[in-house]
């Protein structure tokens, strides 16, 4: 899975995988969140909000459901 950088204090980076539609987010502490069944069109807004951590809470972490894949 390709990752992209974030320019968010938050967020360190995420990557998604179209063809099983599972994003992943790793946090700035080194937390590695991941959901399934994101839309692409939901992962392009994401990665390209003026705050993606602001977009992270408000329709990825609270929307999908996700779980801890790393500390």
């Amino acid at each position: 899975m390709e990752r992209r950088r974030l320019a968010c204090s938050r967020l360190r980076s995420a990557g998604y995988d179209e063809r099983s539609q599972t994003l992943e987010v790793e946090l700035a502490n080194g937390e590695l969140w991941q959901y399934t069944k994101v839309s692409p069109e939901v992962w392009r807004r994401f990665v390209s909000a003026p705050n993606p951590a602001t977009f992270y809470d408000d329709r990825i972490a609270e929307e999908y459901s996700g779980r801890r894949v790393r500390r």
